[in-house]
C-alpha cells in the first residue's frame, strides 16, 4: 500500500508540474485573426506563468497535517499512511489551484486585449 501511495503521489504531481497548466479557454471567433489571438494567448500564458506552483507546498503541507492526524488516532504505521494520503490530496489542491489562478490571468489578460470569453 505505502509503494502505490508514493507512486501515485508522484504520478499526479508531475502531472501537474508537466502538462495541466491551464483550464480551456473558449473565445467568440467572430471578428477575430485565429493567428493574433494565438499570439496573444501565447503572450497571456506567458505572464499567468508568473504564478508559483502550488503542487509541492500543497503537497508538503497535507502530509504535515496527515502526519499529525495519524498520529493523534493511530501509531506511526498510520502517521506515515495517513502522512502520504495528506500529500496525495494537498498536492492535488495545489495543482487545481494554480491551474485555477493561472488559467483567470490569461483570461483576464484575452479580456484586456479585446477577445470575448465565452466559458
Amino acid at each position: 500500500m505505502n509503494k502505490f501511495l508514493i507512486l501515485s503521489t508522484t504520478v499526479i504531481m508531475l502531472t501537474f508540474t508537466g502538462c495541466a497548466r491551464y483550464a480551456q479557454i473558449v473565445i467568440d471567433p467572430r471578428d477575430n485573426n485565429m493567428e493574433h489571438y494565438q499570439a496573444d494567448l501565447a503572450e497571456c500564458r506567458q505572464i499567468a506563468e508568473q504564478i508559483e506552483s502550488k503542487v509541492a507546498e500543497g503537497a508538503v503541507g497535507g502530509a504535515i497535517v496527515g502526519a499529525i492526524f495519524g498520529g493523534i488516532i493511530g501509531g506511526r504505521d498510520t502517521s506515515v499512511t495517513t502522512a502520504q494520503l495528506g500529500a496525495l490530496s494537498g498536492g492535488l489542491e495545489g495543482g487545481a489551484y494554480t491551474i485555477h489562478e493561472r488559467t483567470k490571468v490569461v483570461k483576464n489578460c484575452l479580456r484586456n486585449r479585446g477577445y470575448r470569453i465565452l466559458n
